[in-house]
């Protein structure tokens, strides 16, 4: 039987737990909650002396440890802590209905979002022909730009995550390549189109795959469906670090990353036209409202859809004929 009173440690450890077992989130977001809840448990016990039992954590003791971040953290870093003990005590109303919620009220610090970089849908083409001009080792260097050919089609032409990308298998391909099956944010699947010129670049990857194995051994990864020069499953950071190279080599950005491919990729597709609903299901958006916040219009589009759309815009014309 679950103690009335835990520690917040104890209780804390079970939150964990559900996490990892009940909702089978990925292993960096349980880590992630983890560590927040764990802050607030060491921040509470140097005040205390001792261990903290969960009825003794009130408003008082939360605003406490939020001006202690206050004073190194930014107010993004400070939001995603807030959050996560939220979904903490969420998680610990829904097991005890009657217990209070402490972190119910508390002032989320406003986050300054930047601009997130986008280019032009030119300059994106460009990128995808970067590999063909990249100094690699000559044994592998055919199998290698096929490779960042294809990683960079699946990232920009289908808006993945670089841990969806990652994650991808050889059998994630339908058998007539035209849908890819996705594992997303909590462990969700999806369906997402391949276009052509991606369709293309797997098909010249494929045959050029056997070659990346390890010199030695001969050892390669049999499931994965992007590998490395030693035939390992490629990496998060490995993707970065390509990212990185290609954006220095075709734009003349080294701080390119995986993620800027994927919001180039929704706000290309707002430009050419396409609803809003339909790029919240491509890219796997549990709200709408987290599209709306990779998404944005350029000055260009926003004004064709005013003289479009607008009455008064069109009344203007009326009046100038």
């Amino acid at each position: 039987m679950a103690e009335l009173d835990p520690t917040l440690t104890q209780a804390i450890a079970g939150f964990v737990r559900h996490l990892q077992g009940e909702r089978r989130v990925s292993p960096h977001t349980s880590a992630a909650y983890g560590r927040d809840l764990a802050q607030l448990a060491a921040f509470l016990e140097r005040r205390s002396g001792q261990p903290v039992r969960l009825s003794q954590v009130e408003k008082p003791e939360l605003r406490a440890w939020l001006g202690e971040l206050a004073r190194e953290l930014s107010s993004g870093s400070i939001a995603r802590k807030l959050a996560s003990v939220r979904t903490f005590y969420r998680y610990l109303r829904r097991a005890e209905p009657g217990r209070d919620n402490p972190a119910q009220g508390l002032a989320t610090p406003r986050v300054k979002r930047p601009l997130p970089l986008v280019v032009r849908a030119e300059s994106a083409a460009e990128l995808m022909t970067a590999p063909a001009a990249a100094a690699v080792s000559p044994e592998l260097a055919r199998a290698l730009q096929l490779r960042d050919r294809l990683l960079l089609e699946l990232l920009y032409g289908c808006g993945l995550r670089v841990s969806e990308l990652c994650r991808l298998d050889l059998d994630a391909l339908s058998e007539e390549r035209d849908q890819l099956s996705v594992l997303g944010k909590g462990r969700k699947e999806r369906l997402v189109p391949v276009g052509q010129l991606c369709r293309n670049a797997l098909l010249a990857y494929l045959p050029e795959r056997a070659l990346l194995r390890h010199p030695r051994t001969g050892y390669q990864d049999e499931r994965a469906l992007l590998l490395g020069r030693r035939g390992r499953r490629l990496g998060v950071r490995q993707v970065q670090h390509l990212l990185r190279r290609h954006g220095a080599l075709a734009l003349g950005r080294s701080d390119l990353h995986p993620h800027a491919l994927r919001h180039m990729c929704a706000t290309h597709m707002l430009e050419g036209g396409a609803d809003l609903r339909v790029i919240q299901e491509f890219l796997g958006h549990e709200s709408l409202s987290t599209t709306q916040r990779y998404t944005h219009l350029s000055v260009e589009r926003l004004l064709q859809v005013y003289d479009r759309a607008h009455p008064l815009a069109a009344a203007g014309k009326r009046a100038r004929r």
